[in-house]
């Protein structure tokens, strides 16, 4: 399991306690482990950015998130949380947790799938996240994260913006937040 940051809607402690997670081996930021210390019965794994880990069967990278506009500071700094790359049979995955369009991300290499984030006020705007998708080149993308408290992104002008400029890179768009 991998968590990316402190907050709710990453690391719900909750749920945390009502699954049975015996046998599960739980990845996460030194932040996320100092919140998770009481609970029992978990194997935490703490990876901190820009360092990685190998298991049998994947491996995976630490990767920063974190934002860059002044405004927005205060939600993601710097070191605390994490986006991953999991390397699973050579096939590259990255999940960008929290982030805005940071160097970390755009200097991304060999991605076939990339899970990309877009939620106002706390991540980055849908221009900002094609720039990065366009910059770092996946072959697959998927818009997720994308509800934030102005509503729903625009996830099909994202994808009209990145196809726009790469028609190569492939915008897959599912449905995360139902109607019901």
């Amino acid at each position: 399991m991998l968590i990316t940051d402190i907050h709710g809607d990453h690391l719900d402690l909750k749920t945390l306690g009502e699954l049975d997670l015996t046998q599960t081996k739980i990845i996460v930021p030194k932040a996320v482990a100092e919140k998770l210390g009481t609970v029992s019965n978990k194997e935490l794994i703490v990876i901190n950015n820009e360092e990685s880990k190998s298991f049998d069967n994947f491996s995976i990278e630490a990767i920063a998130m974190y934002n860059l506009r002044e405004e927005a500071l205060k939600f993601h700094t710097k070191g605390r949380g994490n986006g991953y790359v999991l390397t699973i049979n050579k096939k590259r995955i990255y999940f960008s947790g929290d982030t805005e369009d940071i160097p970390e991300m755009r200097n991304l290499k060999n991605i076939d799938m990339a899970f990309i984030c877009m939620n106002l006020p706390y991540t980055m705007t849908i221009e900002s996240a094609a720039e990065a998708v366009l910059a770092f080149k996946p072959k697959e993308v998927y818009p997720f994260h994308y509800k934030g408290t102005q509503g729903l992104s625009n996830v099909k002008k994202f994808k009209e913006i990145v196809l726009k400029k790469n028609n190569s890179i492939k915008v897959i768009q599912w449905d995360w937040y139902p109607k019901n």
